[in-house]
Parts: structure tokens; C-alpha cells; sequence
């Protein structure tokens, strides 16, 4: 299935910003997003999608949130520096660039009233975005799967979470539990105010959580519906929610 030709023709499409993360690639920066992030989107949300570099300080991230529709707080192999919520782990690796760029636009497109959606390291910042705290989970078990394996084996370790009852996911999805893939070492410790569970995993920890500003919606998840949102409906929802939040022409499914 792929996006409606009418959606990718409408003019005027909304335009959604990716926050990249950094690397080291033969001893220079480089700002990547991996392919997944900006395909589901891409064909789901009915939006064009533009990379924003994780320049820190050199953006200005109030003329950014101006210019853009939505935000999209991806994955990535990075955690969190402790210091932002108010740890004192270690638990690397750290990307400090990401954070800022991610932290301090999140804010700026909040303020602006602007939709922000995250998916797992992108769910942890906008759970520090909104004064909530997080935890280092154990390298294996309910939540990751063991060391070593191949991605598509990493991806293929699932668990049920069981959406609360009128809220958004449940709305959309039903109260019956859905089984998600899981792939992360940080989880909420402390959801932050104003953010509303919308899962739970059977462990107790928030899965997914919402929240509104004015009229813009803001949606995070842990585990990463854009690993396989071509194939399974609940995960494409999340791209549907997203593109609707941001005044899009949701293409057909």
C-alpha cells in the first residue's frame, strides 16, 4: 500500500520537522535520521518532511518552530544525559547536540502550540520537556531483547500494553491489548505534569502518554510504530494521528 496520489498532490502540504541526531563518521560530525523515520511519515501523514541538524545553539529554535507544522522526536541508539531531568547516571551513549536541539525545539513548537509526536528516545524528551524523570532499565528482558542479535530479531521482541480506557489510543484502537515491539534501555520514572497515560506495559511503566496545548496535540510512544507501519494498522495509526493533528490530508490505508 503507499500513499494516495491526491494526498501527495494536495498543495500547501503541511511540513514536519525531524530532529537529526549526531555521529562521527572518519573524524567529522555528521547529522543523520535513519530512512524508517522519514518514510512512515512521508506515506502515512500526508506531509512533507524536512531534516532539522542538531546545531545546539547556532539554531535559533523559535524562528524553526515558526516555520514548521509539526515535530517528530525520533529514535535513536543515544540516551539522554541524566543531568537534564535530574539523574546522576552514566548510562551512555550521550549526543548532547540532540538533546538541546530536541529539548529547546520541543518547547518552542509547544509554545507555539504546535503538534510534537515522539517515538522511544523522542517519547523520553518529551517526557523531560515536561518536568517528568526517566530510569536505566536492565540491558535484557521484558523491554529489549538480549545482546547481539540481528535488527530484525531486535525489532521482533514485543510485549503487550494495555491502553487506558478513554483515552486516545484506546479510542482509536480499543481497550483490548496490543502488542508492540520494544527496544529501549530508558523508560519514564516519573511521567511529567500535564501528560496524560495513554499504556501500560505489563511491568506498569507508561508506554505511551498525551497531552494537549490549546488546540495542537502532543502523542509519544516507546516502542517504534515506523518499523513496521507498511504492514500493521495499529502502528500506522500513530502517522494517521500525527498527519490529523497537523491538518493534513491523511492518505488512504
Amino acid at each position: 500500500m503507499t500513499a494516495s496520489f491526491a494526498a501527495l498532490t494536495k498543495p500547501n502540504r503541511p511540513l514536519l520537522g525531524i530532529v537529526a541526531c549526531t555521529r562521527n563518521l572518519d573524524g567529522e560530525t555528521i547529522h543523520r535520521v535513519i530512512d524508517r523515520y522519514l518514510r512512515a511519515p512521508a506515506r502515512w501523514s500526508g506531509v512533507d518532511v524536512v531534516l532539522i541538524p542538531a546545531l545546539d545553539d547556532l539554531a535559533a529554535h523559535t524562528n524553526l518552530a515558526a516555520r514548521i507544522d509539526g515535530l517528530l522526536l525520533t529514535g535513536s541508539t543515544s540516551n539522554l544525559e541524566s543531568w537534564r531531568y535530574g539523574g546522576t547516571g552514566l548510562h551512555g551513549p550521550f549526543d548532547p547536540a540532540r538533546d538541546t536541539t530536541s529539548l529547546t525545539l520541543a518547547r518552542a513548537m509547544l509554545d507555539a502550540g504546535k503538534p510534537v509526536f515522539g517515538i522511544c528516545r523522542g517519547f523520553q524528551e518529551l517526557n523531560v520537556v515536561y518536568g517528568g524523570t526517566l530510569q536505566h532499565l536492565p540491558a535484557q528482558g521484558l523491554h529489549h531483547a538480549p545482546a547481539g542479535v540481528s535488527i530484525g530479531a531486535m525489532f521482533a521482541h514485543s510485549h503487550p500494553v494495555s491502553p487506558v480506557p478513554g483515552e486516545m489510543i484506546a479510542i482509536a484502537l480499543g481497550n483490548a491489548p496490543i502488542t508492540v515491539n520494544s527496544v529501549h534501555f530508558q523508560a519514564v520514572q516519573t511521567l511529567g505534569p500535564g501528560l496524560v497515560a495513554e499504556a501500560h506495559a505489563a511491568d506498569g511503566l507508561v508506554e505511551a502518554f498525551s497531552a494537549k496545548v490549546g488546540a495542537a496535540r502532543v502523542l509519544g510512544v516507546q516502542w517504534h510504530p515506523e518499523w513496521d507501519a507498511d504492514t500493521n494498522p495499529q502502528s500506522r495509526w500513530f502517522f494517521t494521528a500525527l498527519g490529523e493533528a497537523m491538518g493534513a490530508a491523511v492518505p488512504d490505508t
